[in-house]
């Protein structure tokens, strides 16, 4: 590996000698930049290692846009608008990433650190960004000295917690030795110095030493047959104080100070050339390691053996096949993990080594690799910060309320608030990676049965879900039965299903008794929705194998004749009464008039009574047959306390969830304050009906939401 060397402060003029053989887009840039004087030594620097690590010009030009947009922000908003969108999204990555160095001051220990390694990632939507600010953290970590002591510091703690790993992650050596030891070296100085000093006594020696080796052993290995590469192997000062941090050794303990590398074609070719070593000079007992037979768990393949070398030295020599080192080194083995002991991620390294793939030569054109990686690096978690900036990701669609059990199980518990970013929302709300979540807790509180109803939408993680169903087994038995019988009566007040039929809905949950589905309920392992569809479906006979789904043509609510099975009489014209709007499932009677066919009316619609006072020969006993794919008019009543916005987001509610509405009116009383809303709408079925009634009622301000009719 070939350290990068550096000598006077770079300028671009190189470059600007250069623009008759640059892309266009880049000369752009170059222009920009060239008229802010105070840009030249770090954009030089910074393009100078993009081109090293084969970035395209499109990442180079963002670069130093990005540049210009920081040391003169009036001169790049002046020509930001004819930027291309893939160039202006690359700076736009660039400026995404200063939240986390502005949160970095904020940072509390090394999982936090990993956080924001990981929130980076998450914010960044084109990874060419990464490389970006990688060069440029080089670039300013080489000026670093003519910084004043605290800035310097805080720019070497930055680049240690989140620029040196990631480049260690994704395998760039080039940048991640350099940024380490200038890390090291500005935050341990003494340290540092003394670990120089003494490689520099015994540079001259050690090089030697090095070709003395490498020359013995490739002559001994070109005896055997075995063909080879061979390298002296650096180690770099941060390296060698960390191991000897590690295993407590002192300088003149550490083995591999002297190494070698050798790279060979096959496995056979492997343990022929460790033969070689060992037969060449003597090795240290216990200082073999195989990795090929027995790989690491991140699957790090390699020969490791410590030997007796040249002039009685120490000499430590690796041993692997040239595709275990190209695995090694930038493949999904490379052992970042072993190094820095972070903990087993699959999406997150799938996502590390999709930005791996940047750095590989491809013949076929930038633009299919740009398109895979939207494709497959398509979000699932959100990185999520706390108010004193720690770091928490969750699955995609997770709520604050969410969040607040993922802190801490009393957290959750005790929520009655939430703010994101410095803002009032409810506890349904789904935050977005980045977003800062402050949770607002009550100093003994407990979590709310609605929690579990997925019809709520309060929690949509299983682990939350899962701790507040814990809470509730913990209370009385009792408790639980008197809250599950209180939820399954409202939820058949609201449909107005008050004589429902339940004897048969425990079997259908595998339960043995009317108590255990009440503890269900109340526990959120079953919900009202079910119930209700359950009861549904109980109320019709087995659907026969043709289906002819039919449609209303207009308002009137005519059905499907094989909706309904009517005693004693076929063929005739069945329409659902305004009056009582049945749905399927209601217990219903017909009443047979004159021109209209029947009129179906719920059992206990009070019009139906009167109709059968007057004229009882006319009531006929109706059934629900097999429900046709056609919507059901009904009327639903909302009473809350009114706010601005209250009619905006109850309709909604009721546009999101696909309901169309036929009419609707509201009244105000203005000495209360209260609210009256009433909607007409077209329903599919009960389960529909109930889980749009648990939605408008979670909504704030709304104390009631239940559906109507005549009685």
């Amino acid at each position: 590996m070939i350290p990068i060397t550096h000598g006077n402060t770079p300028t671009l003029a190189p470059w600007l000698a250069r623009r008759a053989e640059l892309p266009a887009v880049l000369v752009a840039a170059l222009d920009a930049c060239a008229e802010a004087p105070v840009l030249q030594g770090e954009c030089a620097d910074v393009l100078d290692l993009l081109v090293m690590l084969g970035c395209d010009a499109q990442t180079q030009a963002a670069a130093l846009w990005f540049a210009l947009a920081q040391a003169a922000p009036t001169a790049y908003e002046a020509q930001a608008g004819a930027l291309a969108p893939e160039l202006r999204r690359l700076v736009d990555g660039q400026q995404a990433a200063e939240k986390v160095w502005a949160l970095h001051a904020q940072r509390s220990g090394a999982a936090s650190s990993e956080g924001l390694r990981r929130l980076l990632l998450a914010i960044i939507r084109d990874l060419r960004v990464v490389f970006v600010l990688l060069a440029r953290q080089l670039a300013r970590m080489r000026t670093a000295l003519a910084l004043p002591d605290p800035a310097r510091a805080e720019l070497a703690r930055l680049t240690r917690d989140i620029h040196a790993p990631l480049a260690n992650r994704l395998g760039i050596w080039q940048l991640k030795w350099e940024l380490e030891d200038l890390a090291f070296r500005y935050l341990e100085p003494d340290t540092y110095r003394r670990i120089a000093k003494l490689l520099d006594e015994r540079r001259e020696d050690r090089e030697n030493f090095i070709r003395e080796s490498l020359a013995e052993l490739g002559k001994a290995l070109t005896a055997a047959g075995i063909r080879a590469d061979l390298a002296g192997r650096p180690k770099h000062i941060y390296s060698i104080w960390k191991k000897m941090q590690r295993k407590a050794l002192d300088f003149s303990d550490l083995y591999d100070i002297r190494a070698v590398r050798i790279l060979v074609d096959s496995v056979a070719d492997c343990y022929a050339a460790l033969g070689v070593v060992h037969t060449l000079w003597p090795h240290l007992p216990g200082e073999f390691d195989d990795y090929v037979a027995r790989p690491k768990a991140n699957g790090y393949r390699s020969l490791h053996t410590a030997v007796i070398g040249p002039r009685g030295k120490t000499l430590e020599v690796q041993i692997r096949t040239h595709e275990m080192h190209r695995a090694n080194e930038l493949g999904v083995a490379a052992h970042w993990r072993y190094k820095e002991g972070g903990s087993a991620d699959a999406e997150f390294e799938s996502k590390i080594a999709w930005m791996r793939k940047l750095l590989e030569p491809r013949a076929d054109g930038e633009g299919e690799l740009a398109a895979e990686l939207q494709t497959e690096l398509l979000e699932d978690r959100v990185y999520l910060l706390t108010p004193r900036g720690e770091v928490f990701d969750l699955p995609h669609g997770a709520t604050v309320l969410d969040f607040a059990y993922h802190v801490h199980t009393e957290v959750g518990h005790r929520c009655r608030g939430a703010k994101v970013n410095g803002r009032i929302v409810p506890l349904t709300f789904q935050p977005h990676s980045g977003d800062r979540v402050e949770i607002l807790t009550t100093k003994v509180g407990e979590p709310s049965r609605d929690w579990l109803s997925t019809h709520h939408g309060y929690l949509n993680t299983a682990r939350a879900r899962e701790k507040v169903r814990a809470w509730f087994r913990r209370i009385a038995h009792d408790a639980n039965l008197a809250a599950g019988r209180a939820m399954l009566e409202r939820e058949l007040k609201r449909l107005a299903m008050p004589n429902a039929d339940l004897a048969g809905l425990p079997a259908q949950f595998h339960l043995k008794t009317h108590d255990e589905l009440l503890i269900a309920l109340a526990l959120g392992e079953v919900n009202p929705g079910q119930i209700s569809r359950l009861l549904q479906e109980a109320a019709q006979p087995p659907a026969p194998p043709e289906a002819t789904p039919a449609l209303p043509a207009s308002r009137a609510p005519a059905i499907d004749q094989s909706a309904l099975s009517i005693e004693g009489v076929g063929n005739l014209l069945t329409v659902l009464a305004r009056c009582c709007q049945p749905l399927p499932g209601d217990p219903v009677r017909g009443f047979v008039t004159r021109g209209r066919g029947v009129s179906v009316h719920r059992a206990d619609c009070a019009a139906l009574a009167r109709l059968a006072r007057r004229d009882p020969e006319r009531v006929i006993d109706v059934s629900w047959g097999r429900v046709a794919a056609q919507a059901y008019q009904v009327d639903i009543e909302l009473h809350g306390y009114d706010r601005k916005g209250l009619q905006k987001d109850v309709t909604a509610v009721i546009s999101n969830a696909n309901i169309p509405i036929i009419a609707s009116s509201s009244r105000m009383f203005v000495r209360t304050g209260e609210v009256e809303m009433r909607f007409t709408l077209r329903v599919r079925d009960y389960e529909q009906l109930s889980h749009l009634l648990a939605k408008l009622v979670a909504l704030p301000n709304v104390v009631d939401a239940r559906r109507v009719g005549g009685r």
